[in-house]
């Protein structure tokens, strides 16, 4: 009977004990599994209990997992199992409390007989609360992380998005400044041609934009230059140019700022040119009286007949994209190329002595690439295929053979003469470059674009691959030329 009551008071104390989540910091499920499994793990070792607690302890454990004591669902004793039927007697006295009441009971009923049950659960909450703290706090250092990042890239895209609207209204400021100009140049070049006109007019805007830029670009080195340069400098001079090549384009959002705020003055000089222009129209008749008096001073009589009478290229696709590609990785075709954004890649061909016509084919990995063809009327003074990769913020060493000569862009003329002048006043003047194939982007992604051309005379071929379009995706470029006897 001593065993009842000390059971019933132990339950009695269960219903009137305070939450477990408050008095031990766990929730009563989990409190109770962390009780019976340090009861399990130190009964015999570190917990020495009487017979008689040990057998409350297990009545409590039996009336948390089966509920009250019931005939009908307890095992069948032995006629000897003196111990099994001492459990079922105090588990019947436990009586009717809930499973609830059981597990607070167990858990209490432990705290009271083994001092090192609530160090234990203290320490088991602390190690809990300091997991649950660092991984709160690697969640907030990520969370930050991933703002930082998203910002990050917000940033760049909103500063693309401005220097690419900045470039776009620039181009279209000097498009305007130049329509006219332009528009009475393309209609002596093909009268009565709207479409080729059109054509004519959109390459020269074009090359008069990147000119311009370049241009504008060499300034703005030229003044860092003599800013920040000082006697003890000198002697650093090349690491110096290295560091503010053109390739640099940490300045190029402040110089497409300076390009607009200078744009105004642009529109003065540009109405001094204009009148220079028809001054200089009066003088020697018309354009094309004086680009043809300097094609005769460069190539002669017989050779400019030749380099007027050009016959258009002949442009088809394929559809063995693949097969293609593997040919040319595989060293089947001249070879493969990775276009970075903004640059432009020249493949200089020059027309070989037993051939008579050039071929070309080419792709690209999921994205369009810009595609023309032009011919610059010198000798050739090697027989091998070579590749010349500039940036749209290249120098005027890029000018020569990326752009238009005297004898095809009336913007360019003084302008790239002047400059040449300046530069080395000895230099032999450029060999004139006619287009073939005005640049436009190709969708050659899904398909091979094939192409061929007969030779006009003896030259070099300008095979242009443009991206200069691409703020941020670099092109995958296949290609292989060749020439028919």
């Amino acid at each position: 009977m001593a065993s009842g009551t000390s059971s019933s008071g132990a339950a009695a104390s269960a219903d009137t004990a305070p939450p477990s989540a408050e008095k031990w910091g766990f929730p009563l499920m989990e409190l109770y599994r962390l009780a019976f499994a340090f009861y399990k793990r130190n009964s015999g070792k570190a917990i020495h209990l009487s017979y008689e607690d040990n057998l409350k302890l297990i009545a409590f454990k039996q009336q948390a997992a089966l509920g009250p004591f019931n005939t009908t669902r307890a095992p069948a004793l032995g006629v000897l199992d003196v111990i099994g039927r001492d459990r079922q007697q105090h588990w019947q006295l436990l009586g009717e409390i809930t499973r609830e009441q059981a597990m607070e009971g167990f858990v209490d009923l432990l705290d009271t007989m083994c001092s090192a049950f609530r160090p234990y659960i203290e320490a088991v909450r602390q190690d809990r609360d300091e997991t649950l703290r660092k991984e709160l706090r690697l969640m907030e250092l990520e969370k930050e992380a991933r703002e930082r990042q998203e910002n990050a890239q917000q940033e760049l895209l909103e500063e693309g998005y401005k220097e690419e609207l900045q470039r776009r209204q620039l181009q279209d400021a000097l498009n305007k400044q130049t329509y006219q100009q332009f528009k009475l140049y393309a209609e002596k070049q093909f009268p009565g041609n709207p479409e080729q006109q059109a054509v004519l007019i959109h390459q020269l805007q074009r090359e008069h934009y990147h000119q311009y830029m370049q241009q504008l670009h060499l300034q703005n080195q030229n003044q860092l230059q003599n800013q920040n340069q000082n006697p003890e400098e000198k002697g650093h001079q090349d690491r110096g140019l290295e560091d503010n090549a053109p390739g640099n384009n940490n300045n190029s959002t402040t110089e497409l700022t300076h390009a607009m705020e200078a744009l105004k003055l642009d529109d003065t000089e540009t109405q001094q040119q204009h009148h220079h222009h028809q001054m200089a129209e009066q003088q020697h008749g018309h354009v094309e009286q004086v680009e043809q008096g300097i094609v005769q001073d460069q190539l002669g009589e017989e050779e400019y007949d030749d380099y007027v009478m050009i016959c258009p290229a002949k442009i088809w696709t394929r559809p063995d994209i693949e097969q293609f590609k593997t040919e040319v990785s595989a060293g089947d075709g001249d070879g493969v190329i990775t276009i970075g954004h903004g640059d432009t890649v020249t493949v200089r061909v020059p027309t070989n002595m037993n051939g008579k016509c050039i071929f070309w084919e080419f792709a690209t990995d999921s994205y369009d690439i810009g595609f023309g063809i032009y011919f610059e009327w010198a000798k050739p003074v090697t027989n091998e295929v070579t590749v010349h990769v500039s940036d749209s913020d290249e120098d005027e060493d890029c000018v020569d053979e990326d752009y238009l000569s005297t004898t095809e862009d009336l913007e360019s003329g003084s302008l790239s003469q002047e400059r040449g002048a300046v530069s080395n006043p000895t230099a032999a003047p450029k060999p004139p470059i006619s287009i073939i194939v005005p640049i436009y982007r190709r969708e050659c992604y899904n398909e091979v674009y094939v192409g061929s051309h007969s030779y006009p005379g003896e030259g070099v071929y300008l095979l242009k691959f443009d991206n200069s379009y691409s703020i941020w995706r670099s092109k995958t470029l296949y290609y292989r030329v060749y020439y028919e006897r």
